[in-house]
């Protein structure tokens, strides 16, 4: 009897039946039941029968001499799964509750049987980190992993990631890479114990949009709170927007870039990319040549204006290459901070001015508050998600010449052509 074998156990008149997790005590069993919950029995209580041993168990496998390994079918894409950590990474082997530090193509069907028949996979892990701790470096290394699964002859890529800075992550590949195929983040929002895991239908609607047309950074989230579709949102416009609902991420000021019918996805595995919608206009899978820039100059600060804020804000942003302000309203602050942020252009250090507001642009013509930050140098940062301004200014001002100018032109779907007031 190993970990990851199916079990029957028996208790007096209760009988438990699923898959043997591993155990801190070695006088208990722990078994993860059908519904996703666990229980807990003392071995000298309890009879045991196994049903079904657990077909990835390496160590086992390497007790028979066979090797263990996924067969190459090739009528198949072949998709690359990127780990860099989070709750989905964290519980990938939910079928013994298991967590390695690897990542290949017995981990991933393990994680998430479904995903079988649907493509090749290539597995590699780039961190294994909480989202919170993830670091401009992490991200360059992030996009050195993604180009080298493309120029392998990666069909696709699905970066799995914690949900809580994947679009800060999302928009950084976004700049730092020109991509032929898609790139696809995902990742769950509740842990795969639970019953209400989003785990499967994520990993799944990411295979097949990452086997679809659209070659752009996007991430696939839930749409709503049932298990119904994913949204597939453009890298550089997305936010997440609740802490624990499953349908946390949404496009803002726009609708996503398309959807996943997950029954539809669900229908058939195979090499075609099933129950992927495009619903906006979109870079076509090959139109691009895989290229990137990866420098980033990570001495950009995100100050966010509030009323009564103490001016010492602007003391730790003395000497920065780069300030993003999420100002008020059209993208003001505080009249009395004009003179300090005028300084801080003068000394060299480029300012853009962003929005508080989820929706809608910055214009800084409007008001004299807008007019005086216009004249003390401060750019404006038309409709940018202040997060995904962070990013491009840190890429701008490692790999361009005129920052402001390049701050002001959408690159990759950061701007969008207008803001329409919702009706």
């Amino acid at each position: 009897m190993n970990t990851g074998d199916r079990v029957r156990v028996q208790r007096d008149d209760t009988t438990h039946e699923g898959v043997l997790l591993p155990s801190a005590e070695p006088d208990h069993l722990v078994v993860k039941l059908d519904s996703g919950y666990n229980v807990g029995v003392e071995r000298d209580a309890a009879d045991v029968e196994v049903l079904e041993r657990d077909v990835y168990d390496v160590e086992s496998d390497a007790e028979e001499g066979a090797a263990s390994e996924v067969e190459f079918d090739d009528d198949l894409p072949t998709i690359a799964l990127i780990s860099t950590g989070g709750t989905i990474a964290s519980t990938v082997d939910y079928r013994t509750g298991a967590v390695t530090a690897q990542f290949d193509a017995e981990d991933v069907l393990r994680a998430v049987p479904d995903l079988a028949g649907r493509a090749n996979y290539r597995g590699r892990v780039v961190a294994n980190i909480l989202s919170e701790n993830m670091e401009p470096p992490i991200w360059q290394e992030l996009a050195a992993a993604v180009r080298e699964e493309i120029e392998n002859g990666a069909d696709g890529v699905v970066v799995m990631h914690g949900t809580d800075t994947m679009q800060y992550s999302a928009s950084a590949l976004s700049f730092i890479l020109d991509t032929p195929v898609p790139v696809v983040f995902t990742g769950s929002q509740r842990s795969a114990d639970r019953p209400s895991s989003d785990n499967v239908m994520n990993a799944v609607c990411s295979v097949e949009a990452a086997k679809a047309d659209a070659a752009e950074v996007m991430v696939c989230m839930h749409a709503s709170e049932s298990d119904d579709k994913c949204a597939l949102h453009r890298g550089t416009r997305v936010r997440k927007n609740h802490t624990s609902r499953r349908d946390a991420f949404e496009t803002v000021g726009a609708e996503p870039l398309g959807y996943v019918d997950y029954d539809a996805a669900s229908e058939e595995a195979d090499a075609e990319s099933r129950g992927v919608e495009f619903t906006k206009e979109y870079a076509e899978r090959g139109a691009t040549d895989l290229d990137s820039s990866p420098d980033l100059d990570s001495d950009v600060e995100l100050v966010k204006f509030t009323p009564g804020m103490d001016d010492a804000f602007f003391d730790l942003c003395e000497g920065k290459s780069g300030v993003i302000i999420e100002g008020t309203g059209l993208g003001h602050v505080h009249t009395d901070f004009i003179d300090r942020i005028e300084e801080l252009v003068e000394d060299g250090t480029t300012v853009v001015m962003t929005s508080q507001c989820l929706d809608g642009r910055v214009c800084d013509r409007v008001y004299d508050t807008g007019r005086d930050l216009l004249d003390a140098g401060v750019v404006e940062g038309e409709d940018m998600l202040p997060g995904t301004a962070k990013v491009k200014l840190m890429w701008a001002l490692a790999n361009t010449e005129s920052v402001a100018e390049t701050m002001r032109t959408p690159l990759a779907g950061e701007i969008t052509e207008r803001s329409v007031p919702w009706e």
